[in-house]
Formats: C-alpha cells, structure tokens, sequence
C-alpha cells in the first residue's frame, strides 16, 4: 500500500471522532483521518459537513444536541480548557444562573497566549486537577466544590452563590468544610446560611 492510500480519507476514523464530541471534529482531528481543508469544503458543499466556527467542523449525519456550544467551546480550546463558573453552575442545576456565555477555564499557562477568543465565550486561566473535574456529556467541567468556591472569587452575587451553595449541600455534592472561599465571600452578606 502507498502513503498515499494509508493517509487518504478515512470516513470511519472521521465519524468515529465525531462521534464522542456531538458531532463535531477540529481541523487537526480532520488531518489526522486523511481530510484535508479543500475536502472539507468539498464536503461542505456536498452538504455532509457544516463549519460552525474557525478550525471546528460538523458532520451533519449527527442530530443537534442541547449543549453543542459546550462541546465547540472546549474543541476551540484544544481539548485544554474545562467548562467553569457559571456555566459549570448551570449543568450542576445548581442556583437559578442563566449564564448567556460559556465560562470556560483554560490552563494557567495559557494566559499568555494570543489568540482570537469566540464571542460567546468568557475565558478564565487556572489550572484544573483532575479531581476537581467532572464529565457533562462529551465535555469536562469543573466538579461542584471547585464551581463554587470558582465562583465565590470572581464576585458571583451573593444571592445566587448562597443559593446555589445551600442547594449543593443539601443534595449532598459538598460538605461545608469543602466550600471556604464561599464562606469567605458570603461572610459580608450573613454567611451561607443567611
């Protein structure tokens, strides 16, 4: 077999990546499966693949799902940031946030990177353990305990971030001794019990 055969297109390889993240396939994640830029757009205008942002395409046999923009956001991250803060309260069912962006963590180091940020997106930088993750979906974000105490350093109100602190402990996602900078910031406002 030729280089050229082994690295042609393989829509299986391409479908099965698509699979996992919605739907959805960075440039690179295209490369790696033999499709290069000018056969995405042949696909594109073959109607078989969409491009909803830079560097991120959609196979249109996947049915749309509620939290696309989730999975775009964190492809556009190089698979490198956590879904955070508000957005991450949201997903937890935690408090009555209605975040109009996606909150997205990305690693400390990358804080001194330049790069175009989509306009949907609110970009914060610290570095993110894995214990401090969970899964949403085919996203990671940020596990109950680090979302609020996050949340309780960027200034979230007081009434949303007790709100969703005392939801968090009553479902038993937290125990009080995990939530100190909660604690901290709510001090000036009647505590967490208040």
């Amino acid at each position: 077999m030729s280089e050229l055969e082994s690295n042609g297109p393989n829509w299986d390889r391409l479908f099965e990546t698509a699979a996992g993240q919605s739907g959805y396939v960075t440039t690179k994640q295209a490369a790696e499966a033999g499709y290069s830029t000018h056969l995405l757009r042949k696909h594109i205008h073959a109607g078989r693949v969409t491009r909803p942002q830079r560097g991120i395409y959609r196979l249109v046999h996947f049915p749309a799902t509620e939290h696309e923009e989730l999975v775009t956001a964190w492809l556009w991250s190089e698979q490198a940031g956590v879904i955070s803060h508000q957005t991450a309260l949201s997903l937890h069912g935690l408090s009555d946030v209605l975040p109009a962006q996606v909150h997205l963590t990305l690693p400390a180091a990358w804080s001194q990177r330049r790069f175009r940020v989509p306009p949907d997106v609110v970009l914060h930088h610290a570095d993110v353990a894995p214990e401090h993750r969970a899964w949403f979906s085919a996203v990671p974000v940020t596990n109950p305990r680090r979302t609020l105490n996050d949340c309780a350093r960027e200034g979230l109100s007081p009434e949303l971030l007790r709100q969703a602190a005392q939801q968090a402990l009553r479902r038993g996602l937290v125990t009080k001794a995990e939530l100190g900078d909660v604690e901290v910031a709510l001090k000036p406002f009647g505590g967490l019990a208040a």
